[in-house]
């Protein structure tokens, strides 16, 4: 069974019970608050392995605090999961753009909701491990040599289009912002502009051809590596 500590910030009593009840049912160690100067507080005295977080919460809401999380160089690594009424997807996209690791809106189903929570901790689990080789059917990217191939044939990439198609790669199936594919894919830290992710972007895709279906574009919100069996 998991021990995970996570931190759940909701002021809605009966949902924050919700939540608190399914995953302590599924073994994780839950600590629970209802407003997000407590939560702050929390996130300075103890370490939590990710944070459930409502929007509309009394006092500083739930996306000041996400900024702050991920801002912030104890928490900065947090993974935060956004538990909210606002679905819109500019919504969405000012959580993405803040740091946060996944969206759901209300009403949720608590099973997705731990199945959610799974994903992102093993996720964050594998990001932590050492890989060298990441090999993803028939594309491998090979991070010591700075080598893609796909069906043994090498892809010749820019240094950049290499370090997107990496980054991307970490998380199939999650959704990055342009802005945190520049703080991701642009180690040197330089100044660039957003739209310049598409510019390499579709570079990229050109040099992959047949391979190029591994990266989607989710319209209003950014890219993704596609989610396929391994």
């Amino acid at each position: 069974m998991p021990r995970e500590t996570i931190l759940v910030v909701e002021d809605e009593k009966d949902i924050n019970e919700l939540v608190r009840f399914n995953l302590e049912k599924e073994g994780f160690k839950v600590t629970s608050t209802t407003d997000g100067e407590t939560a702050l507080n929390l996130l300075g005295r103890d370490l939590f392995n990710l944070v459930i977080l409502d929007i509309m919460l009394p006092g500083m809401d739930g996306l000041e605090l996400c900024k702050i999380i991920k801002q912030t160089e104890r928490t900065k690594r947090t993974p935060v999961i956004m538990l909210t009424s606002k679905g819109e997807e500019s919504d969405i996209v000012v959580g993405l753009q803040l740091g946060a690791d996944d969206y759901m809106t209300k009403p949720f189903s608590p099973k997705i909701l731990v199945a959610r929570i799974k994903t992102v901790l093993r996720r964050l689990a594998e990001q932590q491990k050492p890989k060298e080789v990441r090999k993803i059917q028939d594309l491998v990217i090979d991070m010591l040599k700075h080598k893609v191939t796909f069906k043994d044939k090498e892809i010749v990439l820019t240094s950049i289009e290499f370090n997107i198609l990496e980054f991307l790669s970490r998380n199939p199936g999650r959704v990055y912002s342009r802005d945190q594919i520049m703080d991701g894919a642009w180690k040197e830290g330089k100044f660039v502009v957003d739209r310049a992710v598409d510019v390499h972007i579709r570079s990229l895709r050109k040099k992959m051809q047949k391979a190029e279906d591994y990266i989607e574009t989710v319209r209003g919100v950014g890219y993704r590596f596609k989610e396929v069996e391994i």
